[in-house]
This record gives C-alpha cells, structure tokens and sequence, in this order.
C-alpha cells in the first residue's frame, strides 16, 4: 500500500494547499505584471480570491485538529511512548 492509498479518494479532485498557494503566486505575478486586460485580470483576481477562501478552510480545518490532539492552549499533551515499549528520551525505565 502506497501513501497515495492512504488519501481520501474525495481530495484527489481538490487542490490541496500547496497547489492553491503555489496557483495564488501565479495569480499575483500575472496580475503585477500589467499585460492583462480588465476582464483578464478580474477573471484571475476571482479564482485567486476562490482560493485564498479555500486555503483559509483548509487551515483552520487543520488547526482544529492539532486543538483536538493537544488541547486549545497547547498544554494538554498526550503522553506518547514508543512502539518499543522503551522510555521517552529523558526518562528513565
């Protein structure tokens, strides 16, 4: 099994975030470029506008589950241990 395998089948046809950054700088460079028309670049300024929209949903997506696996204020960790079954570097067993 590939981690390709381990992806939601659903986000194969949605840019993920660094797709839609990486489309964002394109926008910006075409648009700071002047060599567009009006409907050009108003046509650019709203797919750019689409997907700083979407960026934003995937990050507070992403900052409600590092919230859910540490706790709001970051003080509420899990006590992990490895898979060995040895002590966390710092303890002693």
């Amino acid at each position: 099994m590939t981690g390709r395998d381990l992806r939601d089948p659903s986000a194969e046809s949605e840019p993920g975030l660094e797709d839609r950054l990486r489309r964002i700088d394109e926008i910006v460079a075409a648009l700071d470029s002047n060599a567009l028309g009006l409907d050009q670049a108003l046509a650019l300024f709203e797919e750019g506008v689409a997907h700083v929209a979407q960026a934003r949903r995937i990050l507070t997506a992403a900052e409600l589950k590092v919230e859910e696996l540490i706790g709001p204020a970051g003080d509420e960790r899990r006590e992990m241990t490895p898979a060995d079954g040895a002590a966390p570097p710092g303890e002693d067993a």
